[in-house]
C-alpha cells in the first residue's frame, strides 16, 4: 500500500466512522496490527494494542451510558445481558465491516495472506481501537456520540432487543422490506477486484428497480452484509424524517 493510497483509505474511514480526527495519527496507531509493526522494526511502530485494551473499557461505558439513558426502566441484571449482546465479537467484527476497518489495516504479510483483513477477532480488537483514538481525540461526549450513532439499531424502546441482536444485517433487511413494501430485497454482484488472497466484492441491494444501497468486503456475503446494513440505515431514517 502506497502513502497515497493509505491517505485516501484514511480519509475515507473517517466519513463512514462520522469523525475527522485532529490528530490523524491516533487513528494510524489504531489500525496498525502488531503482525506489521514485527515484521518492520526499523520502522519504529507501534502497535494498536494499548488502544485496543483502552477502547474495550471506553465502549463499555459508553454503551452503559446510552443504555441507562434509553431503558431507565430496566434493572441491573437486564442492563447487563443487554450491554452482553451489544458489546461482543460478533457486532464488533460487523461494525468494523461496515466501516471497512480491515482494508485500512496494516497488516504483516503472513496476516494478510491468511485472511486477516475478515478475522472477526482481529476486526472487533480493531474496532475498538478505533473508539480509543476517537475517545482520545474528541473526548468522553465525542466518543458516547459516535457510539451512539453506530449502535442506534440496538437502541430503540420499540425493538425487541435481544430478537434483534440474534440478526444479521440481511435478515433484518429482509423483514424490514417485506413488512413495508410485501416483497423482498434483492442483490447484485457489481464487480469482484484483486488477487485471490486478497479479493474485494463490491454488491449493491435494491428494492424493486431503486437502488438502496452498496458495500464492499473480502466475500461476497460481507459485501452483502454492509449493503444491507446500509439499506438499514437508509430506510430506518426515512421512517424517523417521516
Amino acid at each position: 500500500m502506497t502513502q497515497n493510497d493509505s491517505d485516501v483509505l484514511l480519509e475515507d474511514l473517517q466519513e463512514l466512522i462520522g469523525h475527522r480526527f485532529s490528530d490523524k495519527q491516533l487513528l494510524h496507531n489504531a489500525l496498525m496490527h502488531r503482525s506489521y509493526v514485527n515484521e518492520n522494526p526499523h520502522l519504529h511502530l507501534t502497535d494498536n494494542e494499548r488502544l485496543e485494551f483502552l477502547g474495550d473499557a471506553a465502549l463499555d461505558l459508553a454503551v452503559s451510558h446510552l443504555l441507562i439513558e434509553r431503558f431507565p426502566h430496566y434493572d441491573e441484571g437486564k442492563l447487563s445481558r443487554l450491554r452482553a449482546g451489544i458489546v461482543n465479537e460478533k457486532q464488533l467484527a460487523l461494525l468494523a465491516t461496515e466501516l471497512e476497518l480491515g482494508a485500512a489495516l496494516h497488516l504483516g504479510k503472513g496476516e494478510d495472506l491468511s485472511g486477516g483483513r475478515s478475522k472477526p477477532s482481529l476486526l472487533a480488537n480493531a474496532y475498538e481501537a478505533v473508539l480509543a483514538a476517537i475517545y482520545l481525540d474528541g473526548g468522553l461526549k465525542t466518543l458516547i456520540k459516535i457510539v451512539e450513532m453506530h449502535f442506534s439499531r440496538f437502541l430503540s424502546e420499540d425493538e425487541d432487543l435481544p430478537q434483534a441482536l440474534d440478526k444479521d444485517y440481511k435478515t433484518r433487511l429482509q423483514e424490514v422490506v417485506q413488512s413495508r413494501e410485501k416483497t423482498v430485497p434483492h442483490y447484485r454482484l457489481e464487480a469482484e477486484e484483486g488477487p485471490d488472497h486478497n479479493k474485494r466484492f463490491r454488491v449493491s441491494v435494491w428494492l424493486k428497480d431503486q437502488l438502496l444501497a452498496l458495500g464492499s468486503g473480502p466475500t461476497k456475503k460481507s459485501a452483502q452484509q454492509k449493503a444491507a446494513g446500509r439499506a438499514l440505515r437508509l430506510l430506518e431514517s426515512d421512517i424517523e424524517d417521516a
